[in-house]
Parts: C-alpha cells; sequence; structure tokens
C-alpha cells in the first residue's frame, strides 16, 4: 500500500507510551491525522513531540501502543513517498547545494536530469540561485534550511512531517516556507506540522493537538481548542493593579494593557464591575476569541525554557 492509497486516518496512534529507563516521556497518546489535512503538533520544549515523530517513524521503538501510517507500522521502503524533516538536520555540508539536492533526488528516484532541473527552479523560488556551487557549509542556517525543505518536499511526498520548519527564520522568508508548505497542502499532500509559532498554525493547520508532559491537553480544530480554553478573552488597557478573582485569571499583563481568561458563568458586566470596584482604572475593554498564542501561554507557561526531549 503506498501512502497515498491509505484510507483514512493516514497516520494512526492509539495508547502510545515510550519510557526511557525509568522516565516516561509520553504516556496513553491517542490521535488521529486525516488524509489531506494539514495538523499542528504543538507542545512546550520537553513535552514529547520529537519522541513521537521518531517512534512513528521507526527511529524509536514505543513501549507500548500502535503507530501506524496507511495502516500499517512504517518501514524503510515505505519512504519514497513520506517527506520528513527533522529537528536536526542531515545534508553532506562539505559538497555543494546542487550537488547535494541532485543526490537526494536520485534517492528519491527522480532522474538525474529531473532532479537538477527541480534544484535549480527551487533555488530559484527561494532566492539561492547564486548559491548553486557554493559548499552548504558556507551558508547561513535560514539558507541551509531551505536547502533541506526543498530535500523534503522534491519528490511530492504523500505525507509531510516538519520539526520546525521555519526555526530561526526571519518573516519574510517565514511566510515564503509557509506558501511552499500550502502549496505541498493544495497538491494533495498531508502535512504533520510542529511548530512555536501560532500564527503559523491559525493559517494553515485544519486540526491541532497540544502536548504537555507527553500527554495531550486539547485535540481538535482550532476553534474546538480555543472553546475547550473558554473560547474568548478580555482585553484590558487600564491603570492600577488588577485584583485576584475568581471572575478570571490573568493570562498575560505589562505595559497598561492585560488580557484575562474569564471563568466559567462569568460576563463583562461582572468583571468589569469587579475591576471597577477594586480601583482600577479602565481605558478599554473588548472581547475577542483566544489565539492559540494565547492558550498556549495559559497551558505551558514558563515550562517553553525547558530542553527538547
Amino acid at each position: 500500500m503506498t501512502l497515498g492509497d491509505a484510507v483514512e486516518p493516514l497516520v494512526h496512534i492509539k495508547n502510545f507510551r515510550m519510557d526511557f529507563g525509568e522516565t516516561t516521556v509520553v504516556r496513553d497518546l491517542s490521535f488521529d491525522v486525516r488524509a489531506g489535512e494539514t495538523f499542528g503538533f504543538l507542545g512546550s520544549n520537553g513535552s514529547g513531540k520529537t519522541t513521537t515523530l521518531r517512534a512513528l517513524l521507526g527511529i524509536y521503538q514505543p513501549t507500548a501502543g500502535t503507530l501506524h501510517i496507511g495502516g500499517k507500522v512504517f518501514e524503510p521502503r515505505d519512504g519514497a513517498r513520506l517527506g520528513y524533516l527533522p529537528e536536526e538536520r542531515g545534508l553532506y555540508k562539505k559538497e555543494a547545494v546542487l550537488d547535494v539536492m541532485v543526490y537526494f533526488g536520485r534517492l528519491k528516484g527522480l532522474s538525474k536530469h529531473g532532479a537538477r532541473a527541480w534544484s535549480q527552479t527551487y533555488l530559484e523560488r527561494v532566492g539561492l540561485a547564486d548559491k548553486a556551487a557554493v559548499r552548504l557549509d558556507k551558508l547561513s542556517g535560514g539558507q541551509q534550511q531551505k536547502v533541506q525543505l526543498g530535500v523534503t518536499i522534491m519528490n511530492d511526498p504523500d505525507l509531510l512531517i516538519l520539526d520546525e520548519p521555519t526555526k530561526g527564520f526571519d518573516p519574510v522568508n517565514r511566510r515564503l516556507l509557509m506558501d511552499i508548505i500550502e502549496e505541498q497542502k493544495l497538491a494533495g499532500a498531508t502535512v504533520i506540522m510542529v511548530t512555536h509559532q501560532m500564527e503559523e498554525v491559525e493559517r494553515l493547520c485544519d486540526r491541532v493537538i497540544l502536548l504537555k508532559d507527553g500527554t495531550a491537553r486539547a485535540y481538535g480544530t482550532v476553534t474546538e481548542v480555543q472553546d475547550q480554553f473558554g473560547g474568548t478573552v478580555y482585553r484590558l488597557g487600564y491603570e492600577g493593579i488588577l485584583p485576584a478573582s475568581a471572575l478570571y485569571s490573568v493570562v498575560r499583563d505589562g505595559d497598561g494593557h492585560a488580557e484575562l481568561a474569564p471563568a466559567v458563568g462569568a460576563d463583562e458586566t461582572a468583571v468589569l464591575r469587579e475591576l471597577i470596584g477594586a480601583g482600577v482604572a479602565v481605558r478599554s475593554f473588548a472581547t475577542a476569541r483566544a489565539s492559540l498564542e494565547e492558550i498556549f501561554i495559559q497551558v505551558y507557561g514558563e515550562q517553553h525554557e525547558m530542553a527538547e526531549v
């Protein structure tokens, strides 16, 4: 069975557990990725995202559970229709950019002429046409990342697994790579994307899962996840000191601006009345749907400073 022939879900993970010695990194994790969707795989550093992807691809042997791609355990011979951009990059840095891309293109089944033509077109698209004959180790980290992404997508894989694809990019190059990934989706690819850029998730992803300490804290469409965490926030401009309250929790606070997550059953009138009663000078007050970034901060707090497992 090729990946493109797989019935939904294309990726199926059920009751996955991963232990390293006495430490459990992922516990009882279950989710599906449907064919043709872009799926956001989110979590703070150390939450188990990369571990799950490595187990899915057979790099790690799971302690327990089912991890299937296309209805079966992934095997290396299935890799021709899969594109994997790992967190750690794996290119031959002493070789010229074009030579490396052609080499990987041949491994993926392209002819030498086809791989060269595709690579030259891609390098032109990402602003690296003048670097074709330059050794990879002479490129910046961002330029190397562009080459790595090109190697990942050059055979139009059915499934793309991208671990931090725009890490370290400026906004212009981040937008360029997001456009390229979106084109892959429109061409029929299924995309699993690990990222800390929440605006990328809101733009591209059909559904998401949020991991914390190796377990799922939220799972569904972006709107469903927003609803799981209250759905709305109050955005406040103020002077004074915000009082502690059972009516809300403070998501963000600084420079006279705050975002408050209302408690179940709380409404704008009650929150405003409490703020004013506590002596807070309210300059502005608006209700908005919580962004994924706000939810990320609410769930993970400062844990994102930890190192990835």
